[in-house]
C-alpha cells in the first residue's frame, strides 16, 4: 500500500492498527452520528501518532477523497483541536475505533464535548448580547416596514441563540445538519425539543414577530436564571422593543 493508491477506510484501520506508532484512531461525522450516513458519506478520521516516533503513515497526511479524509497529528495536538475551534462539536460526538492509552483517547473527546463553567459562562455572555443585537434588529426593521433585512437579522439570531442555549448547558453547539440528531438525543434542560425546533424553523423562515418575542420570554427568564441578567439590563429602554410592550 502507497500513499498514491486508492485507500479504503477499512483497509487503512487494519494498516493502522499495526503501527506502533499510531496512539489512536477517532471517526468523526455522519458515520459517527447514528441514522445520518448516506450514500455520500465519507470516513472522516483523526490518526492520533505518538511525537516522534517514524511511521510510514506520514505519507497520507493531507489524503482526501471521497471514501477517505485522515488527519494526522499528535496528541497534544489532538488535545488541542476545537480547544476552542469549529471543530469541537465534532470531536464532541466521535467514536473511538483504536485507544492504544488506557482510555485516554475517549477521555480528551468527553473533554470536549463539556465546556468548563467560566468558558460556558463567557461565551453565554457573549452569544446573549449578541442574540438581542439580532433580535432587536430583525424587530426594527420589521416595524419599519424592512422585510428582508428582518429575516436576516431574525435568521442570524437563531444562530447566537443556539450558542446560547448549549453553551447554557456546558455543551458545543451542534452543526445545523446535527441539530435535530443532538436535541432528539440530548435535549436541552428546560426546552421542549419539537416545540424549540418549530419555532426556531418559523423564525427564520418568516421572522415571525410574535414568535421572536415569546421566544424572547423563554430566553430572558433562562439567562436571568444563569446569573447574565446584567448583560441585557445593559439595553436599557431597548428591551421594551424586544418584549412587545
Amino acid at each position: 500500500m502507497t500513499a498514491q493508491q486508492p485507500l479504503a477506510y477499512d483497509a487503512f484501520v487494519e494498516r493502522a492498527a499495526t503501527d506502533p506508532a499510531v496512539l489512536g484512531l477517532v471517526l468523526k461525522g455522519s458515520r459517527a452520528h447514528e441514522g445520518m450516513t448516506t450514500e455520500h458519506s465519507d470516513h472522516d478520521l483523526y490518526v492520533v501518532l505518538a511525537e516522534g516516533v517514524p511511521t510510514p503513515l506520514t505519507g497520507y497526511t493531507g489524503h482526501r477523497t471521497r471514501e477517505l479524509d485522515l488527519v494526522l497529528l499528535s496528541l497534544d495536538a489532538f488535545r488541542a483541536v476545537g480547544m476552542p475551534g469549529f471543530e469541537r462539536y465534532a470531536l464532541s460526538r466521535a467514536r473511538v475505533v483504536l485507544d492504544r492509552l488506557d482510555g485516554d483517547i475517549g477521555r480528551i473527546l468527553a473533554a470536549k464535548a463539556r465546556l468548563t463553567a467560566d468558558e460556558a459562562s463567557r461565551a453565554a455572555a457573549t452569544w446573549l448580547d449578541a442574540y438581542a443585537n439580532s433580535l432587536y434588529r430583525s424587530l426594527k426593521n420589521d416595524r419599519d416596514g424592512h422585510g428582508l433585512a428582518a429575516r436576516l437579522d431574525a435568521t442570524d439570531s437563531i444562530g447566537h441563540l443556539l450558542e446560547l442555549l448549549f453553551a447554557l448547558d456546558r455543551r458545543p453547539r451542534p452543526y445545523n445538519k446535527y441539530l435535530e440528531w443532538e436535541l432528539v438525543r440530548y435535549p436541552l434542560p428546560g426546552w421542549d425539543t419539537d416545540a424549540l425546533l418549530d419555532i426556531l424553523g418559523r423564525i427564520a423562515g418568516t421572522s415571525d414577530v410574535p414568535a421572536q418575542r415569546g421566544l424572547f420570554a423563554r430566553v430572558e427568564e433562562a439567562a436571568r436564571r444563569h446569573g447574565h441578567g446584567g448583560v441585557l439590563d445593559a439595553w436599557g429602554e431597548d428591551l421594551e422593543l424586544m418584549r412587545g410592550r
